[in-house]
C-alpha cells in the first residue's frame, strides 16, 4: 500500500508553441544522478505527519515497511520486504504474526553512538504508537484506529484526558513483541485487508526511537531508515537530494510479469538478480509552476517529468509522442492512477453542512451545477476520467456501470432545486440568499498557482450560472490542509492518491470516526457508519460488494463528497533512463530504474 495522500493535478494556461522549445537537449544529469521535479512544497518527512504526495515519493525511497508489491505483477500482488514471509493470520483474521528478517540495519546515523544498529520487531510496534501520539496530531491514525488495535485507542485516550505526553511504554495489548524478530497485531475484529498497511514504506515503515528522541520536533529533517537511500541534502522548497546508503543490504531485483506482459518480461530479463539500486544519487528539485517546470525538461535539466496536463497537446498530439521528442529518444508512459479528485462540504459548517432536507438540498444543487466535463477540458486538456463516485479504478469495489448526475452542470435542474427550497433572490441583486432572507456566500479553497486559478474560473462560472455568490478562500496548499483538518473550511478540493488496490479508503472518507482524519467532511450518519463497519470485516465477494454499494448510494444521496475525476499520469523521461514504471500502489519510484550510457542511450 501506498499512503494514501492528498495531491493536486498538474495544469497551467501557459503554452508554448513547437518555435519556442530548445531543438536540443543539453548533456543531461552526471552518470549515476537522476534528476526529477516535484510541483509543491515538501513537508517534511516523518511518516505520521507527512500529507502530501511529493514528501510521501521522497520518504519512500529512505523507509521500508515489512512488505512490499511485487513491481510488475498484474493484478497487484504483496512480496515480503524487510519481513521473512507474508504474515501468519490467526484467529480469523483477528491475529497477525510477522517476522523481521536478520541482518538489517538503519544509515549510520549520530543516534546511534557510532554503532550499527540493527532492525528488530520493538522497531514496528513503536512507528505504530507514535500515529496514536496526540501531541504529533497525524490524519492517519484512522487506519489504526479502524482496524480496531486492542488497546491502541485507549492509551491516546488515557493521553489526551490527562494531557500528559504519550506513554510509549504503555503495555498496548495489539502491539507486542513476541521475541527480537517476531511481532504481534492483534485486532478487536478480523481485518482481511490488513496486510496492505504493512506494504507502505511511508505508513509502516520503521523509525527507530533513538532518532526520534535526539532530535525531537526537528525530525522531520532527519529521517533516518533501513532503505536504499538517506537524506544528505534539504534546501527547504528547492531542493531535496538522496544518496545511495552505503550500508543498504544486497537486495536483488525480482518481478513476476504475467508470461504475456511483453515489456515486463523484458526488464525482468535485463536486471533479474542485479543488486538494487540501480542510480546512486536522486535530485527533485521544487519548481511549483509548470511552464519552468516543463522547459527544464526540454533543455535537458531533468530527466523524469510528470507532465503538466496543459502541454499535452504539444507532447503527445493525438495521443503519441510528437515527433521532435521522439528523435531525441524521449520516451512516453501513460498510466490511469488508481485517485479521485473532488470538492468536500463541512457538514459541520452553517451555510452548507447539514443532514435536513434543505441542506442537503443545496449541496445538491451545487454540485449538479458543477461541470466536471468543463473542469476536465479547461483545466486538464479532457486528460483524465469522469469520476461518479468516491472508489478508484483499480480497487476493489469500484463499479464501472455507476453513473450520478453530480458535477453534470444540469444548470435547470440545479436551479429548481433551489427554487424549491426556498433559496432565492430576494433582493434582486442576482445573487440568492438562503430561505431565511441572510446572505448565501459560497467559500471554497483554492491554491495559488495557476492551475487553481484555472479551477476557480470553471467553479465561478457553474455557480454563478445558477445565481449562487461564490468566494475564493486562497491560501498555500499545505495551510489549506493544516485548516481542512481543524474543520475551519467549508469547502475545498485535491485529490486523494488511493495507497491500496481496495476501496475501504475510498468509504472511509465518510466515516464518523473518521473525523479530523481522512474524513474531511466530517460527516457523520450512522446508517453509513454501519455499513461501513460492517463491510471492513468482511471478506471480498458479493455480500461486501453489496454493502459498499449501499454506503456509495448514501454518500451521493447526501453529497458530502463531490467526486471530479479519476486523474491519469503522463511521465516522460529522457533517452537514457531505462524501465522507469509507475506501480500503481507503490511510491518508491526510482530505486529500479536504469540510467544508460550515452551509446546505450542513442541506440534506444
Amino acid at each position: 500500500m501506498r499512503l494514501d495522500r492528498r495531491l493536486w493535478l498538474a495544469g497551467t494556461t501557459g503554452a508554448l508553441g513547437a518555435a519556442a522549445w530548445p531543438a536540443l537537449a543539453r548533456e543531461g544529469s552526471p552518470p549515476g544522478v537522476l534528476r526529477t521535479a516535484i510541483d509543491t512544497v515538501e513537508t517534511g518527512f516523518d511518516p505520521p505527519r507527512i500529507s502530501d504526495s511529493n514528501s510521501i515519493i521522497i520518504a519512500s525511497h529512505i523507509f521500508e515497511s515489512l512488505l512490499d508489491y511485487d513491481p510488475l505483477a498484474q493484478p497487484t500482488r504483496l512480496v515480503p520486504r524487510t519481513a521473512e514471509a507474508l504474515p501468519e493470520v490467526l484467529d480469523g483474521g483477528r491475529r497477525f504474526v510477522f517476522t523481521v528478517r536478520r541482518g538489517i540495519f538503519f544509515a549510520d546515523d549520530p543516534a546511534f553512538g557510532g554503532q550499527p544498529r540493527e532492525l528488530v520487531a520493538q522497531d514496528y510496534l513503536y512507528s505504530i504508537r507514535r500515529y496514536a501520539d496526540p501531541a504529533l496530531r497525524s490524519e492517519h491514525f484512522h487506519h489504526f484506529e479502524t482496524a480496531k488495535v486492542l488497546g491502541l485507542a485507549e492509551v491516546r485516550q488515557r493521553a489526551l484526558k490527562s494531557r500528559q505526553p504519550f506513554d510509549y511504554d504503555a503495555p498496548v495489548e495489539g502491539l507486542r513483541a513476541l521475541d527480537r524478530y517476531r511481532l504481534e497485531i492483534r485486532l478487536a475484529e478480523p481485518a482481511p485487508r490488513l496486510p496492505y498497511l504493512f506494504a507502505s514504506a511511508t505508513l509502516t515503515g520503521a523509525v527507530a526511537r533513538e532518532v526520534v528522541e535526539r532530535y525531537g520536533d526537528d525530525i522531520p529533517a532527519h529521517p533516518v531508515g533501513t532503505g536504499a537511500y538517506r537524506l544528505t541534502q534539504w534546501r527547504r522548497a528547492s531542493r531535496i537530494v538522496l544518496e545511495r546508503n552505503p550500508g543498504y543490504r544486497e537486495v536483488r531485483y525480482a518481478a513476476e510479469p504475467a508470461a504475456d506482459d511483453a515489456a515486463g518480461q523484458a526488464l525482468l530479463q535485463r536486471w533479474k538478480g542485479r543488486r538494487l539500486p540501480f542510480v546512486d544519487r536522486l535530485e527533485f528539485d521544487v519548481i511549483e509552476e509548470d511552464q519552468p517546470r516543463w522547459l527544464a525538461f526540454l533543455q535537458g535539466d531533468l530527466d523524469v517529468l510528470r507532465m503538466p496536463s496543459s502541454f499535452l497537446p504539444q507532447a503527445l498530439p493525438g495521443g503519441k509522442l510528437a515527433p521532435y521528442l521522439a528523435r531525441r529518444g524521449v520516451q512516453a508512459r501513460v498510466d490511469a492512477t488508481p485517485s479521485i479528485a473532488h470538492t468536500y462540504f463541512n457538514m459541520d459548517d452553517p451555510l452548507v453542512g447539514g443532514y435536513t432536507a434543505e441542506k442537503v438540498a443545496l449541496r445538491r444543487a451545487i454540485a449538479l451545477a458543477y461541470d466536471n466535463a468543463l473542469e476536465n477540458r479547461h483545466v486538464y486538456a479532457s486528460a483524465h476520467r469522469q469520476a461518479f463516485g468516491m472508489i478508484a479504478p483499480g480497487c476493489y469495489g469500484f463499479d464501472e456501470t455507476l453513473r450520478s448526475e453530480l458535477g453534470s452542470g444540469n444548470v435547470a435542474r440545479a436551479k429548481a432545486l433551489l427554487d424549491l427550497y426556498g433559496y432565492v433572490d430576494r433582493d434582486g441583486d442576482g445573487w440568492r440568499e438562503q430561505p431565511d432572507g441572510r446572505p448565501l456566500v459560497l467559500r471554497r479553497g483554492f491554491s495559488p498557482d495557476q492551475r487553481s486559478r484555472r479551477v476557480a474560473e470553471v467553479w465561478n462560472r457553474c455557480m454563478s450560472a445558477v445565481g449562487l455568490r461564490l468566494e475564493a478562500d486562497v491560501a498555500p496548499f499545505a495551510e489549506l490542509i493544516k485548516r481542512a483538518l481543524a474543520g475551519q473550511m467549508m469547502m475545498w478540493g485535491y485529490i486523494w492518491g488511493i495507497g491500496q488496490p481496495d476501496g475501504d479508503f475510498s468509504l472511509g472518507l465518510a466515516y464518523g470516526p473518521n473525523a479530523e482524519q481522512s474524513n474531511d467532511a466530517r460527516f457523520r450518519l450512522p446508517a453509513f457508519d454501519r455499513l461501513y463497519a460492517a463491510q471492513r470485516v468482511m471478506p471480498d465477494g458479493p455480500e461486501r460488494l453489496k454493502l459498499m454499494r449501499e454506503a456509495t448510494r448514501l454518500m451521493l444521496a447526501y453529497v458530502p463528497y463531490l467526486p471530479h475525476l479519476h486523474s491519469s499520469e503522463v511521465h516522460l523521461s529522457q533517452a537514457r533512463v531505462h524501465g522507469f514504471v509507475r506501480h500503481p500502489f507503490s511510491t518508491e519510484r526510482f530505486q529500479a530504474v536504469e540510467l544508460l550510457n550515452p551509446g546505450e542511450a542513442a541506440g534506444t
